[in-house]
Order: C-alpha cells, then sequence, then structure tokens
C-alpha cells in the first residue's frame, strides 16, 4: 500500500530545492491571514498564473483591503471584484469568513485549528494553510498537488479518491510535515507538485527528492477510482438593442451565478431560426458548454418585451455590471463588431 520514505531526508532535501528554486508570489511575502486566506480561496479552483497574470489577488485585495472592507461589501461590489475567476460562492463564502471573525473573535483571525474549522467555508485544508503561512505553525496540508506527490513518493497504488485513501495521505502528509519550518515546508511541498511532480509525466531527474521516491512507475500514480464524466451542453442567447443602444440582459438567480448578468437565453426552439452572430466553448464544473448569440433583433428589436429578470442596460453602465466570463468575452466581441467598446 505504500511506504513514507525518511521524513528528516525528504524535509532537508526538498527545503533546500526551494531555498534555491523558490517562486515568488504576493502571497508569499505576507503573513496576513487575510490576505493568504484569499490567496487560498482563489487557488481553490483557479490556476496560479490565471491568479496572477489577470491580477485578480491584487484586484480583490485593491478593492477590499481588509475584514471590514469585505464583510461590508454589497453583491455587486463583490461580485465585479470576482468576475473572471467563477465558482462565485467561494466570493460569497469569503465575505461570510470576515464576518464571523468580526463578529465572533473581534476581527482577528483563531490561530488554534479547530477554531478556524469553526469558520465559514474553512476546512481542515484551509486552516493548515493559514496556520503554516500566516503564523508558521505546525500543520497538515493535502491538495491536489501533494496528494499526486505522496502517492508517488509512497508508491501508493492504492486510490487517493475513496476515504481509506485519503486518510492514507493525510497520515503520510503528517508524517512527513516539518513541525519547525512549516511555512517553507509546505510552500516546497505543493510548489514540486506543480512544477515537477506534475500530473502525467512527472520531471524526475529535475526532482530534489527522487532519490527518495519510491514510484515504480510514476505515470500511472496516483490512482484514482471517480472519474469525471463531462456532459455536453448548447446554450442559446439573444443578442438585442434597443433604439437607444442599450443592451438586454438578464439578472441572474439560482444558486451558481446569482447576482450576476448574462445574455438572455431562451430554449432552442424558440430561436433557432435566427442568425448566429458569434459563439464559444466553455466549461463549468462537468459541463463543456457550446454559447451561440442569435440576432434577436428580428424578434421585434426596440419594442421586444423583456421577461421576468431581464432589463435594458447602458453602455455606461455594463462595464460596471458584474459577468460571467463567458459572456462578457461575447458581449465585448459583438461590441467591438459594432464600434462600441465598452
Amino acid at each position: 500500500m505504500g511506504v513514507a520514505p525518511d521524513a528528516d531526508a525528504f524535509r532537508t532535501a526538498l527545503t533546500a530545492w526551494f531555498s534555491l528554486h523558490g517562486r515568488d508570489y504576493p502571497w508569499r511575502r505576507t503573513h496576513d491571514p487575510y490576505a493568504i486566506l484569499v490567496s487560498e480561496v482563489m487557488l481553490q479552483q483557479t490556476q496560479i498564473a490565471t491568479v496572477l497574470g489577470k491580477g485578480y489577488f491584487t484586484r480583490f485585495l485593491d478593492a477590499f483591503p481588509d475584514l471590514c472592507a469585505l464583510a461590508a461589501a454589497d453583491d455587486p461590489a463583490l461580485l465585479k471584484a470576482w468576475e473572471g475567476l467563477g465558482y462565485y460562492r467561494r466570493a460569497r463564502m469569503l465575505r461570510e469568513t470576515a464576518r464571523a471573525v468580526l463578529t465572533h473573535h473581534h476581527g482577528i483571525f483563531p490561530q488554534d485549528l479547530d477554531a478556524l474549522m469553526m469558520l465559514p467555508g474553512i476546512g481542515r485544508y484551509t486552516a493548515g494553510a493559514l496556520r503554516a503561512f500566516a503564523w508558521n505553525l505546525p500543520a497538515v496540508l493535502v491538495d491536489g498537488n501533494v496528494s499526486r506527490v505522496l502517492s508517488r513518493v509512497c508508491n501508493s497504488t492504492a486510490p487517493v479518491d475513496d476515504p481509506a485513501g485519503i486518510k492514507r495521505i493525510w497520515s503520510w502528509a503528517a508524517t512527513l510535515a516539518d513541525p519547525e519550518c512549516p511555512q517553507i515546508y509546505h510552500a516546497a511541498l505543493m510548489e514540486l507538485g506543480q512544477i515537477l511532480c506534475r500530473p502525467g509525466m512527472p520531471d524526475c531527474f529535475n526532482c530534489p527528492v527522487a532519490h527518495l521516491c519510491r514510484a515504480v512507475e510514476p505515470t500511472q500514480l496516483p490512482v484514482k477510482i471517480r472519474k469525471t464524466q463531462i456532459t455536453q451542453v448548447d446554450e442559446h442567447a439573444l443578442w438585442m438593442r434597443n433604439h437607444n443602444g442599450h443592451l438586454l440582459l438578464h439578472h441572474e438567480g439560482g444558486k451558481r451565478r446569482t447576482g450576476l448578468w448574462k445574455l438572455p437565453t431562451r430554449d432552442v426552439s424558440e430561436i433557432a431560426h435566427l442568425p448566429i452572430l458569434t459563439d464559444l466553448y466553455y466549461t463549468i464544473t462537468r459541463y463543456r458548454v457550446h454559447l451561440r448569440v442569435h440576432d434577436g433583433n428580428a424578434l421585434g428589436g426596440p419594442t421586444f418585451p423583456p421577461a421576468i429578470d431581464e432589463s435594458w442596460q447602458s453602455m455606461d453602465q455594463l462595464a460596471a455590471l458584474p459577468m460571467a466570463a463567458p459572456f462578457r468575452r461575447v458581449v465585448g466581441r459583438l461590441l467591438e463588431d459594432s464600434g462600441n467598446r465598452v
């Protein structure tokens, strides 16, 4: 079922490599638990290159520099600052965490593991990340990168995504964790998984712990029993502008995108006959969506009656409205084609 390497040798090799090759990220330049929490929540579902390359992290902290600012944020401002990151429930849960720290802890994050895990949206991993990166306290962290590294280092051919496998990985993570330098150790372990011990073909030649790794077939690890089944979905939206040049938009409800704006959508049977102006593909959770935008002006244009939660929005308002990234892209594309820019 796998065997962990010598803990001291593993820690020494890993941290020595990181001291020479560790990357410089803005959340590694601070010990502020609030900023670290923001980074951890963003990185739960978004790659580092995206968070940094598009300025999401700095943009969010500029908008909400501390717990008080975030706790007081209304939905439009919060969703606008999070726009493009997707999984908008994360932003709302982050706000709930801020409110809980202010209400129950006088605005100071607790350092105790159990107290951290009592905060909204904070689980075992995030609590450990705060302890390690904000206060350099002993912690155990397992994310996807760590799970992959440990399954290979320990040569575990058991599934990592069933209860027994998850428990085993966390046990190895606890055995190998460095209680003296948790901040450096955990950053190094996760970075090893990000840049060398990657999915598919790992770079074993440059791996600092290759001499300790027990993997026989590293490309076959980790083993998973759950395979994500991708469902293909078609989405049909309308592009309509009135005599003032205002754009018809829908204010979303439901659980996934509550508070965001998008082009109004219709059943394909209603608008299949309308010309398609543009289209794109996007992925959300287990869905691969083909979004087609139809020219809706043939339906009545300026006299078309908006449905519930639909309204005409001016170009001056458009940039400030929080909008899911796929719809922001097609709206920008069509406005550019028509000579408008927002």
